[in-house]
Order: structure tokens, then C-alpha cells, then sequence
């Protein structure tokens, strides 16, 4: 039995959260305000919801980046042209993602675990690479710390399931300290061809 999964990491997920939240409770709220007139009214938060464990939809949190600018058509501008210098700062930087924090003190999410993808992606996993969701989604995870966005959806997918099945304490451990090296050095920000990930089709 696996101690530190069925019983200390959600612990170690609450106490550190919240105290998180509670530190960093300042610096959160100038964010707020800073990216509220960056966003030319668009908001400072972003919404939507995602898959979490057993597949269950939760919305998670994160700061929002991009304005919800839109062209002559009615559609919203590309992502590069609706992502702010304010906006990419804090994407770079991983700001953007500390939100998440309170989806982490509510139990929807887990500090360390396979990120928390689109809903509409869960008809196109196949059966292994579904068991990303036998755990918590993750702020950061074993995937991140192995290329982030610029590896390819497969091999991403592949490393959700190879921590699935080899949580443990040494892991997590691991996880946090080379994000924290790719946060400082901003590593594996973007993905080789877009602003943002590419969307995942089923066959990438």
C-alpha cells in the first residue's frame, strides 16, 4: 500500500495551499489589479472547466493572460494577438497559475499530478492514456518537468501514466524542485509553432 498517496499527500496538499494563500495573499492581489487594466476589461481571472480525478468536471482557476479581443468577423483574434506584454510576464514566469492554489485547498486539484486538461478531450484518450485521471490534476507535474509544451501530446501522456504509477514522496519532491529551476530559468514556456499549446486532436 502506498502510504503517501492514499493518505499524506492530500495533507501535505492542504496545509500547503492554504498556507500558500494566506503568504502570498498581497503579491495575489496586485496581480489581480494589475492584469484587471491590462485586460482591457476583460477580467483578471480565467474560468473553465476541466476534467479532474475519475474524470469528474470541475472549474479551475487561473489568472487570465489574454484580452477578449475580436476581429472584424466577431471571432476572437488569435491567441499571440490577444496575449498581453503584462499577460506573457505572467505566463513565463508561471504566475498565471497560482490561482489554482484554491482548487488545491478545495480537493479538486493536487500541488503535484498530471495537468488538468479540456473536458472536450475525454472521447479521444485512449485506455492507458486515460488513466491520467485515476489521480488529482496537478498546478505542475512529472510531464512538466520533462519538456512542458514542447514535447508532443503522446509523450506528454506518456509520462502523466509513468506518475501515476510511481507517486510517491520522492517524486513529488522532484517535481517541485526542477519546476521551480524551469519557473526561474523559463524554460519550455511555449510550444515550438504557437503561444499556447497546439490542441490535441487524438492523433498528436
Amino acid at each position: 500500500m502506498n502510504l503517501y498517496k492514499r493518505f499524506f499527500k492530500r495533507g501535505i496538499d492542504v496545509l500547503a495551499s492554504g498556507g500558500a494563500l494566506l503568504v502570498l495573499s498581497v503579491p495575489l492581489a496586485a496581480v489581480t489589479l494589475w492584469l484587471h487594466f491590462a485586460n482591457k476589461g476583460a477580467g483578471a481571472f480565467f474560468f473553465q472547466e476541466r476534467p479532474g480525478k475519475d474524470g469528474k468536471i470541475f472549474k479551475v482557476v487561473k489568472f487570465k493572460t489574454m484580452t477578449d479581443e475580436r476581429g472584424a468577423d466577431g471571432n476572437l483574434l488569435p491567441d499571440e494577438k490577444r496575449l498581453t506584454k503584462v499577460g506573457r510576464f505572467v505566463r513565463s514566469t508561471s504566475i498565471d497559475e497560482l490561482p489554482q492554489l484554491w482548487n488545491v485547498l478545495k480537493g479538486d486539484m493536487s500541488l503535484i499530478g498530471p495537468r488538468p486538461l479540456l473536458v472536450q478531450y475525454l472521447p479521444l484518450y485512449s485506455t492507458e492514456q486515460a488513466r491520467r485521471h485515476e489521480v488529482r490534476p496537478g498546478i505542475t507535474g512529472w510531464a512538466q518537468c520533462h519538456g512542458r509544451n514542447a514535447i508532443s501530446w503522446t509523450k506528454k501522456f506518456e509520462l502523466d501514466v509513468w506518475y501515476v504509477d510511481n507517486i510517491s514522496f520522492l517524486t513529488d519532491c522532484n517535481v517541485v524542485l526542477t519546476t521551480l529551476k524551469k519557473v526561474i530559468f523559463r524554460e519550455d514556456i511555449n510550444s515550438a509553432t504557437a503561444a499556447t499549446m497546439e490542441v490535441f486532436n487524438g492523433n498528436n
